[in-house]
């Protein structure tokens, strides 16, 4: 029988390439899970998730309505796709859903941005994706350390016990 070495989590490059609330979420808490539990974290934010860090849509991410298989009716039946189409309820299911976060005290993007950055956290843009968007640093939250290429995330991205995670 082969003995299997377990390695210990060092390190999380968290890809963020979404920009609806529950996609940014879940990298917003993995970071700050990582950097409060001593574990490296590097979010990258890429094609429509770089909204969760551009100054002008940081604080207005929407729930997706359509095409979200796991979306749900407060009765808990399955949230039907043409009903997430008509003016307004993506709206509505959005309000819902920060709602409940503030509700759980969960902070909005800034704030959590900030938690991640002060626990050591760093936050990186897309090079790739801000060009295409025409969006310069300038654009960016302050927490942005930089705009960088993929082949820079893959050379922060080396080391045993690293692990990258997309949302």
């Amino acid at each position: 029988m082969t003995e299997v070495k377990e390695t210990p989590l060092k390190k999380v490059m968290i890809i963020v390439a979404k920009a609806n609330i529950e996609d940014v979420y879940a990298g917003l808490i993995m970071a700050n899970g990582a950097v409060m539990e001593g574990i490296e974290a590097k979010l990258f934010f890429t094609f429509f998730g770089l909204d969760a860090i551009t100054k002008k849509q940081m604080n207005k991410l929407h729930t997706a309505t359509v095409g979200n298989p796991g979306m749900r009716m407060p009765n808990g039946w399955a949230f039907p796709t043409l009903l997430g189409a008509i003016p307004g309820v993506e709206a509505g299911v959005s309000s819902m859903m920060k709602k409940q976060m503030d509700e759980l005290d969960v902070p909005p993007v800034d704030e959590f941005l900030d938690m991640i950055t002060a626990g050591g956290g760093e936050i990186y843009a897309c090079k790739m994706a801000a060009d295409m968007f025409k969006l310069t640093k300038d654009d960016l939250c302050e927490h942005v350390k930089a705009i960088i290429t993929v082949g820079d995330l893959y050379a922060m991205s080396g080391g045993e016990g690293t692990q990258i995670i997309f949302t």
